[in-house]
């Protein structure tokens, strides 16, 4: 039978959702220009009023038989809209379901926006008690008090949902009651899901502190090592390949493993690898759009180009950052030369390069997608890899073969002793 609803059309429907759509996109804290959006309470209100149609609409069909067919017909339009590459990648999940809680889920928007400012949070509050007196006023005498009183109830039952459970899972525990709790209590619940969130964050940090720390003291204490300091003595890059055949000692292999644990531990390469994972967690062309829009290139600031650079290089990891962290935390000396791991890894990306198969499967992949464009981006200036750290190259750099054949030329470069002024440069004061 497909869509039966008697007061609108599907395609009514869609368009109104659409609407809704843009409400929650100025709802997460933003406008497409990527500006501020500012909200006041009277468009909050008509914001929660616009969710509270949803909610009433589809409570109504989910509740009777007669209209399952047109659940699913709706599903299956909301699928095609959502699965568009220009759809905002945060919505995805959009259903009959996520519209059933439609308040819910407008609040988490509102509240759960970065950064939550003053004024946006007056009016947040300032909308939901305006809401609540109203509805009050008409079953209630003394609706002020009547609403304290719920107000004080509600605070404690949050309070001890909040600490007993994870702000994960509470969604889940709203989705089906969220239809008849009014907008303070639902204001609230997201409140306290923030106020978990953001303490999970600072002993994240705290955390990340402590371990980052101990990196940078251990790489402190190897230095004054004697064998390290006879081993800075010589700075020159020919000095570099007289001890390429020498072993790897373990003051210095331990030296290379506490630098790279804190670069990938230190807040801002956290920061940069998350914002990397939201931003190419969208389709290929809008993160290209988004680069493009920049106007990054070898005229650029060295500053912007170079954070440009690294941003790529962490997105084409960012998939994989934990089996990484996890790897280097348990990685064990291991005592080789320095040219026979280079050798290593230049049989290794032969070996890639050699299979046809696996190149069409890195070519597809969005990692894949992403190292094109940086090789594109560098326009044949490998030497520019150099200012990045050396173990973000190391992890990011042979899921494509091409450019890390480049990079490694430009590393035989300096061990062969003819490198350029710049890039001697760099490369000095990468070992020193």
């Amino acid at each position: 039978m497909g869509w039966i609803h008697p007061d609108i059309s599907l395609e009514e429907m869609m368009k109104l959702i659409e609407g809704f759509v843009d409400i929650l996109v100025l709802a997460s804290g933003y406008q497409s220009s990527g500006l501020l959006a500012h909200w006041d309470s009277d468009n909050i209100k008509r914001a929660f009023q616009w969710a509270l149609f949803f909610e009433n609409v589809f409570r109504r069909l989910s509740s009777l038989d007669f209209y399952q067919e047109s659940i699913q017909e709706l599903d299956a339009a909301l699928s095609e809209m959502t699965s568009h590459p220009s759809f905002p990648q945060g919505l995805a999940h959009l259903s009959s379901v996520t519209l059933r809680r439609a308040r819910s889920f407008l609040s988490e928007h509102l509240l759960h926006n970065l950064p939550l400012r003053d004024s946006h949070l007056r009016a947040v509050i300032t909308a939901i008690v305006e809401m609540d007196l109203s509805d009050l006023s008409q079953t209630e005498h003394d609706c002020l008090n009547a609403y304290l009183n719920n107000l004080t109830l509600q605070s404690r039952i949050c309070m001890r949902d909040t600490s007993t459970s994870s702000p994960d899972l509470t969604p889940t525990v709203q989705t089906e009651k969220s239809g008849t709790d009014n907008f303070t209590k639902i204001a609230l619940h997201e409140l306290f899901r923030r106020q978990s969130s953001v303490s999970c964050v600072s002993v994240i940090e705290e955390g990340l502190d402590v371990l980052s720390n101990a990196m940078r003291h251990s790489s402190r204490t190897d230095s004054d090592s004697s064998l390290f300091r006879e081993q800075m003595n010589h700075e020159t890059v020919p000095a570099l390949l007289r001890s390429a055949d020498a072993l790897v000692d373990v003051v210095t292999w331990n030296r290379w493993k506490s630098r790279a644990l804190s670069y990938f531990l230190d807040k801002r390469t956290i920061r940069m690898v998350s914002g990397a994972s939201l931003i190419f967690s969208d389709a290929n062309a809008q993160w290209k759009k988004v680069f493009g829009q920049l106007h990054i290139s070898d005229k650029s600031s060295k500053y912007d180009l170079h954070q440009a650079i690294e941003l790529l290089l962490l997105g084409s990891i960012a998939s994989r950052w934990n089996c990484i962290i996890e790897h280097l935390m348990s990685a064990s000396y291991d005592s080789v030369t320095i040219s026979k791991q280079y050798h290593v890894l230049a049989n290794s990306v032969f070996e890639i390069s050699q299979s046809s198969h696996q190149i069409e499967e890195i070519k597809k992949s969005k990692e894949g997608g992403i190292l094109d464009y940086l090789m594109g981006l560098l326009g044949g200036q490998i030497h520019l890899l150099l200012k990045s750290s050396p173990a973000l190259a190391a992890v990011s750099l042979p899921f494509w073969p091409t450019l890390f054949r480049l990079y490694l030329s430009e590393i035989e470069i300096q061990f062969k002793g003819k490198p350029s002024m710049i890039r001697f440069g760099i490369c000095k004061s990468n070992f020193n």
